[in-house]
């Protein structure tokens, strides 16, 4: 039962549909088991690059079958233009799987995320305000409207008056927002019903089919651990589980059949959002990697904020989700740095901590304590094999690797496909 699940070991933005993609051409099923459309992976293939926002990177991968599993919220309006989208380009996207059991972000989600996110002012969360708390938020408080629901006119239009019961009263009387009528939502819900129609299935019977086939699954993340809503640097986190054990419950299968957890880290630190960040730069070094880099979301279009790479996050990665693999990216963007300084500890109110504190308060506090590591200078982006690389560069590796907990087995030395050093094997 050769299941993977891939998943981002640091803030999100690790590079994971470069991994995703890579080994797209060796799985048989790829699937994305939380987040939305606030997710954004790019993959370059050739001299052509792809955004993905929704869509499992797999669908890149000919004789792969990309799938949206249970846990993710899905926006009708943005899977339909993203396909739409992808097939003017000649991608084949006719075998994409959409589970049934997803929750349907409905316009008025949508115009609660904006409206409350505006109203909280100072203390805002930074979300992307596409609707994805508030779609959670009725999946938990059970008002939310699935995927399945558009084919039950009756049913959906139930579901429809009792979330928004409560959600015209907030709207109206504190936001000072106009009610959203029934009538209009379920009209504009309906008119997806044929079109996502192709692509709905029993999921969670089709993915424990093919493991018992012996068919490789990979199941892909779509944020990272440090946003995860229950281990992440909460209330600065998305509404999911993007970490391992969010793999189980998104896509209905069980933990036994996990085989490896990859996680994904890149050689140095970035998010994007509000929330406490260590190794955060706000000089020339920052602004450097922002630019190499090319340090802006592909779904939010916003600025990352950058910093060194940080130990202490990848260990508490491994950790929490059982990691057995790294997949180091973006090393090249590292070369012409002198010394390059990594975040060993943290100091807190004169303490030094080398495991992430569970206080919030304690992170806040945080101050990295850096360990100077020698630079190169060298052109790494046609390097193979980790044996062409300079030697500071297998050296910082290396370093990575002891500080982190789990072996790196593949890197990242430029943006396109086959800019990728494979040390060691996923399946």
């Amino acid at each position: 039962m050769p299941a993977l699940v891939l998943l981002g070991a640091q803030w999100g933005d690790e590079g994971k549909g470069k991994a995703t993609d890579l080994l797209g051409g060796s799985v048989d099923y790829v699937v994305r088991y939380q987040g939305g459309n606030n997710a954004g992976h790019t993959v370059v293939v050739g001299d052509q690059k792809y955004a993905l926002h929704l869509l499992p990177s797999g669908i890149l991968s000919p004789g792969c079958t990309p799938v949206i599993g249970n846990g993710v919220v899905v926006d009708p309006s943005v899977l339909l233009s993203e396909l739409s989208g992808l097939n003017e380009r000649g991608v084949d996207t006719s075998k994409l799987l959409l589970s049934g059991n997803a929750h349907i972000i409905t316009p008025y989600n949508v115009t609660v995320d904006k409206v409350t996110e505006r109203f909280l002012g100072k203390r805002k969360i930074g979300t992307t305000g596409r609707g994805i708390g508030p779609t959670y938020a009725d999946k938990i408080n059970r008002v939310g409207i699935r995927v399945q629901d558009l084919y039950d006119e009756s049913i959906l239009t139930q579901k429809v008056e009792a979330a928004l019961d409560a959600k015209n009263q907030m709207l109206t009387k504190l936001y000072n927002r106009r009610a959203i009528a029934v009538e209009q939502v379920v009209e504009e819900l309906l008119g997806y019903a044929d079109k996502l129609a192709p692509y709905v299935s029993d999921t969670v019977l089709v993915l424990n089919e093919a493991l018992e086939q012996d068919k490789v699954v990979l199941f892909e993340g779509g944020q990272g651990t440090l946003l995860d809503i229950d281990h992440g640097t909460y209330p600065f986190v998305t509404s999911s589980n993007p970490t391992a054990g969010g793999a189980c419950t998104g896509a209905g299968v069980g933990p036994t059949k996990i085989s490896r957890v990859i996680g994904i880290l890149k050689a140095y630190t970035t998010r994007v959002g509000a929330g406490p960040f260590p190794t955060e730069l706000f000089d020339e070094d920052g602004e450097a990697l922002r630019r190499i880099g090319g340090e802006r979301g592909v779904t939010t279009g916003r600025d990352r904020r950058c910093g060194w790479f940080d130990a202490v996050i990848a260990r508490y990665a491994t950790r929490v989700n059982g990691l057995t693999d790294f997949f180091l990216t973006k090393l090249d963007v590292l070369t012409g740095w002198e010394q390059i300084p990594v975040c060993v500890a943290y100091e807190i109110d004169g303490r030094r901590v080398e495991e992430l504190p569970y206080s919030q308060t304690d992170f806040h506090h945080a101050k990295p304590v850096y360990e100077m590591l020698p630079g190169w200078s060298e052109d790494i982006s046609k390097a193979k094999s980790f044996s062409d690389l300079p030697k500071n560069a297998q050296a910082y590796v290396k370093a990575l690797e002891e500080m982190s907990g789990a072996p790196i087995s593949a890197i990242g030395v430029g943006p396109g496909r086959t800019e990728t050093i494979e040390i060691n094997s996923f399946l």
